[in-house]
């Protein structure tokens, strides 16, 4: 695997030092630049725990992927760059209830200090956190933070003054690639999991987010949200190319379907 052919698929090329701010522009630039999609769950294409494979597909082939595949691919190129890094389950808050061990994955991150790096989750901060409980992260229109208390961390953001919403828990024992199969395995082939509902392909913006949500278009800039449905697996193909900047032919299949039917 090629380092710096990663770091040109972030358009982040050159040299990098093991410090908290090359940490925040590499997870910016990876969150700008790789997008969160599910797209081989609905090709048929089975998506396997390997480091190897998350490179042949994030760089090479220049598609996304989730969490496991996003932050997987990430802890190598930050271990490649010196960083100390720790591969962290999550479970993700639903309205208060909360998912299985295993069900995201997520990063400490050593860089002057431990932080919580993620460019996995979809919709969620664009910069890592410092870990550090109450601390407050401005980012996108959103305030993002940590909290601990005796069951562990929880992620957490809010608009303004409203409440906060909890994102997902975890705790700090570190984990191994492995032990996240079973979930992945449940994630692509369950008909309760919410990968296989329908495909999804995001990546965020400088001011927002770009989303093909089945044959929804959903444009986000500042407050401003724009939806535009899309009539044609074809022209969701074309939008992989023109928002996405994927190039494998094909891809658009993965729309064939309209979701409910």
């Amino acid at each position: 695997m090629d380092r710096d052919a990663y770091l040109d698929r972030i358009c982040c090329p050159g040299r990098w030092a093991a410090t908290a701010e090359a940490l925040r522009r590499l997870h910016r630039a990876h969150m700008l630049s790789v997008p969160f999609e599910n797209l081989d769950i609905h090709l048929g294409r089975p998506i396997v725990l390997s480091v190897p494979a998350f490179y042949e597909k994030i760089v090479q082939s220049r598609r996304g992927g989730f969490c496991y595949e996003l932050n997987g691919a990430f802890a190598w190129l930050l271990g490649e760059l010196g960083f100390p890094v720790t591969l962290l389950s999550a479970r993700v808050d639903s309205g208060g209830e909360l998912s299985e061990e295993y069900d995201h994955m997520a990063l400490l991150v050593e860089a002057d200090g431990p932080w919580l790096a993620d460019v996995g989750f979809g919709d969620s901060f664009i910069e890592p956190l410092r870990l550090e409980s109450g601390a407050e992260s401005p980012q996108q229109g959103w305030t993002h933070g940590l909290a601990e208390d005796s069951d562990g961390w929880v992620v957490r953001r809010r608009r303004g003054s409203d409440p906060w919403e909890p994102r997902f828990r975890f705790a700090l024992t570190p984990r191994r690639l492995e032990e996240f199969a079973p979930r992945c395995a449940y994630q692509q082939t369950s008909p309760e999991s919410h990968f296989t509902q329908k495909p999804v392909c995001s990546r965020a913006t400088e001011d927002g987010r770009v989303t093909l949500s089945g044959r929804t278009l959903i444009v986000t800039e500042g407050d401003n949200r724009q939806e535009t449905e899309v009539e044609s697996a074809a022209a969701c193909g074309q939008i992989l190319v023109d928002q996405f900047g994927m190039n494998e032919r094909g891809l658009g299949q993965a729309f064939t379907q309209r979701p409910g039917r």
